[in-house]
């Protein structure tokens, strides 16, 4: 896990780069438009939004879900806990900014539906929300989390 604010910043870069891949592949998946998008589209759509989703992970999310976490009662002595609290605030948080960055570009592309504004919002929030929170607990959180370790490495304890 990171401890200083460098290691925050690339274990959040990791971590939101893995989730927006995802994330975006089942979003055109979802829409029908995983066969219709260009490769090139694709990137730029994908450009964009990890920027969005990175900036609010630095910004708001990140920083409103550890407020969170940590102030919920429970034995923050065990790591499981505090990562499955922090988890499931981050996801709940970016799934909130994401799926309004979602309707927008969806509003932006193909003009306003026939649905309200609420509705729309609340089925992209649901649909997001279904696959975001075990994306993160079940795959990208342990693979994030391994490499993290594997690149931080293990500190060298100096005895003398």
């Amino acid at each position: 896990m990171p401890t200083t604010k460098r290691e925050s910043f690339y274990f959040g870069a990791m971590m939101c780069f893995g989730m927006v891949v995802v994330m975006s592949v089942y979003n055109l998946y979802v829409n029908g438009l995983i066969h219709t998008i260009t490769i090139s589209g694709f990137l730029i759509q994908f450009l964009i939004g990890f920027i969005v989703a990175f900036i609010l992970d630095l910004f708001i999310v990140g920083p409103i879900a550890r407020k969170i976490a940590f102030s919920l009662p429970y034995d923050k002595s065990k790591k499981i806990f505090v990562i499955l609290s922090m988890s499931f605030c981050m996801v709940l948080g970016m799934v909130f900014w994401m799926s309004l960055y979602g309707l927008g570009i969806a509003y932006v592309s193909n003009g306003i539906s026939t649905d309200s504004i609420v509705q729309s919002y609340a089925a992209i929030f649901i649909k997001n929300f279904i696959v975001a929170l075990p994306l993160q607990l079940l795959i990208m959180g342990p693979i994030v989390r391994f490499i993290f370790t594997k690149i931080k490495g293990n500190p060298k304890v100096n005895v003398a």
